[in-house]
């Protein structure tokens, strides 16, 4: 085990101690060295016994006193110092086997890695993981970990990932939760196959791992239009979503009540797909299941009309576009409704932009492509300028999911393009006040 040094920050720690591109950190503190986890975790002692395996085949020994958490100045080929660990389940459910051939090779890769769990925030199966690195995490107090979960069925869990090992890993949880690890999780549903009875068994045990548990996002299984040779599933019908709303707030509601925590949410998707108004912002709490879709919408609305109530200043009349997808549309035409009234001279046009490249079961802003943009939108009323959810461009800095860049869309339809977070006071700083330069 080692990791190799690509370079050395001017003036650093490791520059005054002469350690070199080339060379490997084999050890810290005579622990040995195998990924960023086990870096960054020793690293952060006062005093440092550097094991170093030198480009020139050498061998020594560096000693190093620092401040507890002042870097080393230390590059290394990947943030994660070896290669991502991909997934191995084959999941009924998987988005990436539902994209098209064609696309960019980076939108097949699917990462299964934990270190990324704690580093960004991503979901892991467990499937990849030994006893030995659940040991590790608790060793190390790495936490919280996100784990997609999807059911507590262990042999269900084998059948939906299809992965002889899906449902042996399930008991990693209370291990990890009696460590002191906690714990933030997800369950995928699909109709039929783990809501129901199942979805209630999923949500008990879970929340048996209280007060390691954090939460448990509930969300839709996403479908696309390309599906040939995957199992058969379908979307939820309003009924469907309807059943799971109230079972989840069935827990909810008494986990508030005993635990002073709801815990357990619905992602945004099934309170659309139900009919249903979206909950209050109270009802998220601390928002714990954001990049799940969970409440996503009411914390928008709830920041828009909050800056709403002092809006900056509009310099001259202003005309304006926001194009989203078809889930978002109806709250995005309110806000903008809502901004017009509030502010002389502004005039925004809200476009609704249906998901011809997946197809129209998929529905949220994050998923639409730019062909679909140029499509729909060419000759549509948009102002001088064209506000676009930046989820849209999170897989890449300045590309749509179909390789269309920005600057693209911008020649396209012929005018400057904005990407806004989902965040509320920038919304509606978009809306009213021109993007400089």
């Amino acid at each position: 085990m080692a990791v190799t040094v690509t370079g050395v920050d001017e003036g650093s720690i490791a520059e005054r101690h002469r350690i070199e591109a080339g060379d490997k950190i084999v050890s810290i503190n005579g622990h040995l060295i195998g990924d960023v986890l086990d870096y960054r975790f020793y690293m952060t002692d006062s005093l440092l016994q550097i094991g170093l395996a030198c480009q020139n085949g050498r061998e020594r020994k560096v000693r190093v006193r620092k401040e507890e958490y002042e870097d080393l100045g230390l590059q290394f080929e990947t943030y994660l110092m070896d290669r991502k660990h991909t997934c191995k389940n084959k999941c009924i459910f998987c988005f990436v086997d539902q994209t098209p051939k064609g696309m960019r090779e980076t939108l097949y890769f699917k990462d299964d890695d934990e270190r990324l769990s704690f580093l960004f925030g991503n979901y892991v199966t467990l499937t990849n993981m030994s006893l030995e690195e659940i040991e590790r995490i608790i060793r190390m107090r790495i936490s919280p970990i996100n784990v997609s979960v999807h059911t507590m069925n262990p042999s269900l869990r084998v059948k939906m990932m299809k992965n002889p090992n899906a449902g042996n890993v399930l008991s990693y949880l209370p291990k990890l939760a009696a460590g002191g690890i906690k714990l933030n999780t997800q369950l995928v549903l699909c109709p039929g196959i783990n809501d129901g009875d199942e979805l209630r068994r999923s949500i008990e045990e879970l929340g048996a791992l209280f007060p390691q548990l954090e939460s448990i996002a509930v969300v839709p299984v996403g479908l696309t239009r390309y599906r040939e040779g995957l199992p058969e599933l379908r979307p939820y019908t309003r009924e469907g979503a309807r059943e799971v709303i109230a079972t989840v707030h069935e827990y909810g509601e008494r986990w508030l009540r005993e635990r002073g925590e709801r815990l357990v949410y619905p992602a945004d998707e099934f309170f659309l797909a139900a009919g249903y108004e979206l909950p209050p912002y109270e009802y998220y709490g601390e928002f714990p299941q954001l990049d799940n879709g969970v409440g996503l919408l009411p914390l928008l609305e709830h920041e828009f009309f909050e800056a709403l109530e002092n809006p900056p200043s509009l310099a001259r009349e202003r005309a304006v576009s926001i194009a989203t997808g078809e889930a978002a549309y109806p709250l995005i035409a309110a806000l903008a409704a809502a901004a017009q009234e509030k502010v002389a001279g502004l005039r925004v046009h809200v476009h609704k932009v249906v998901n011809d490249f997946f197809g129209h079961t998929v529905t949220v802003a994050g998923l639409l492509t730019g062909q679909d943009l140029m499509r729909q939108l060419g000759g549509k009323a948009l102002g001088e300028e064209l506000l676009l959810p930046q989820v849209m461009l999170r897989h890449e800095q300045d590309r749509f999911l179909d390789d269309v860049t920005v600057g693209q869309l911008e020649e396209a339809l012929g005018l400057p393009v904005r990407t806004v977070p989902n965040d509320g006071y920038e919304l509606l700083d978009a809306l009213i006040l021109a993007r400089e330069g």
